[in-house]
């Protein structure tokens, strides 16, 4: 399927150039969490800012790959106004289209593989998975989110 292949890649080459919700948010009201990857120096911010359950704005900063920042952008469009129970369905989702094992003890499991769950142009990112050391490049956004809405909740 080179024509479905090319515009996946397409897809991560325009999130990469023109990324969604780049830049930073005041905190507080806003959580700011860091995520780094050793292995290849993807560093990710992720600013959160909930109101009522619900992601209000969200915005990121960093540095890395074209994964791991289009990854970023992706994630950033896609969680903007979701409940927090939807956004651990969608980390789920995400998570399982990349091949990791979900975490039992999130809070809103998917049932079955996520597939009931539309990522949109995250799924221009399941061709990662052919390669396994980009996995941690896709997911390292998602990771530093999850870590920035447990903190806003305990905090808020």
């Amino acid at each position: 399927m080179p024509d479905l292949e090319d515009l996946y890649r397409e897809i991560i080459l325009d999130h990469y150039r023109n990324p969604r919700n780049r830049g930073e948010l005041d905190t507080p009201p806003a959580v700011r969490a860091e995520g780094f990857n050793p292995l290849c120096g993807d560093e990710v911010i992720i600013y959160v800012r909930l109101a009522n359950g619900v992601v209000d704005d969200i915005k990121f900063g960093g540095q890395g790959c074209s994964i791991s920042q289009a990854s970023s952008s992706m994630m950033s469009a896609i969680v903007k106004g979701r409940t927090t129970d939807e956004l651990h369905r969608l980390n789920r989702a995400f998570k399982s289209m990349m091949s990791i094992e979900p975490d039992p003890d999130d809070p809103a499991p998917v049932n079955g593989n996520g597939a009931d769950i539309k990522l949109g142009d995250l799924e221009a990112l399941k061709g990662v998975v052919k390669f396994p050391v980009r996995i941690k490049c896709a997911t390292l956004s998602w990771h530093t989110l999850i870590q920035a809405v447990e903190e806003a909740q305990t905090t808020g």
